[in-house]
């Protein structure tokens, strides 16, 4: 999914609007491979909204979502003890561990949760926040979720006190975001689907200038925004913590890896070991969803083995000196 051509459901949840905020009535379905549903995830988490927002998590492998009827390739849903799929171009075993069907609305696929709402022609896109209540889908753009959980569940979130979104950094927040998102977020798609070696090239060096320019920033920040921990660290984290295992090899972003940065390495280590976070990084399903998932890069669906990247997040950070 790419922020900003998500079309479909930009609904808010508010006291105001048709979605109020009451627990147990809202159910996310995400992968745990995907950057942009994985940061939906992390903000449920730390505003403590475990007990009062369920979820799904999808198979990382995408499949053919009508066989039979049409080529559509998507999202589906198994149960954890399923058999393991074969890609959607009939290569690999992806386990179905840690999957988590649809116990809301019994759908198979996230296509029949589209559908559901009514919307057939449109694409099928995670994540989705879905309105048990309505029967329906509020909203499915993953940075206007991550300001739903931030601000409209505070009477019944375990930590009010938690904002990712503070009014004083908003315009340092968002003028961040604003290339950040451009040239590392969607930097590594711009890489990895390249059509030409100059297109590729290009690609190439504005994101390894801007992973130099927040190697900068942190050197004396320890957070993008100085002292505060905010959305916009949420957004780099989960590209960040894909880096070396799968856009260095699969999107070819093969000039430096995460490891070689001291500041952002210790930058990811200190974001990964905060309470609420290291349970939300699923790296099997990380590397599934990218070697096998459906994008036609990889049609054999070969799954690199990989470094011991998960020991080196679980190492002491430096940040505290800053």
């Amino acid at each position: 999914m790419v922020e900003g051509e998500v079309k479909g459901f930009h609904h808010i949840i508010s006291q105001d609007s048709d979605f109020k905020p009451e627990s147990n009535r809202y159910h996310l379905y995400f992968s745990y491979g995907d950057p942009f549903g994985h940061r939906t995830f992390i903000v449920r988490n730390l505003k403590g909204l475990q007990d009062h927002i369920s979820f799904s998590i999808v198979h990382p492998t995408m499949q053919k979502t009508k066989p039979g009827g049409d080529d559509h390739v998507g999202y589906v849903f198994r149960n954890e003890d399923d058999p393991p799929l074969k890609s959607a171009t009939g290569y690999g075993s992806i386990p179905c561990k840690d999957c988590i069907p649809d116990a809301v609305n019994h759908c198979k696929t996230i296509r029949e949760l589209f559908e559901l709402a009514g919307t057939p022609d449109q694409k099928f896109t995670i994540p989705v926040l879905w309105d048990k209540k309505n029967k329906t889908i509020v909203n499915n753009e993953s940075a206007e979720i991550m300001r739903i959980f931030n601000r409209s569940f505070n009477e019944i979130a375990k930590y009010p006190e938690v904002d990712l979104y503070p009014e004083t950094y908003r315009a340092q927040i968002d003028e961040m975001t604003e290339w950040i998102q451009e040239e590392i977020l969607l930097g590594v798609y711009k890489v990895g689907y390249a059509k030409t070696q100059q297109e590729y090239e290009e690609a190439f060096n504005i994101l390894f200038e801007a992973l130099e320019k927040v190697e900068n920033i942190l050197k004396t920040n320890r957070f993008l925004c100085g002292k505060v921990f905010t959305e916009i660290d949420i957004k780099l984290f989960v590209t960040l913590i894909r880096f070396d295992e799968a856009y260095y090899v699969y999107y070819k972003c093969n000039k430096k890896m995460i490891v070689d940065y001291p500041n952002l390495l210790n930058y990811l280590r200190e974001i990964y070991q905060m309470p609420g976070i290291t349970e939300t990084v699923n790296m099997e399903h990380i590397k599934a969803i990218y070697f096998s998932g459906g994008s036609g890069l990889n049609h054999y669906a070969i799954i690199p083995i990989g470094t011991d990247f998960g020991s080196s997040l679980k190492q002491k950070h430096d940040r505290d000196r800053l």
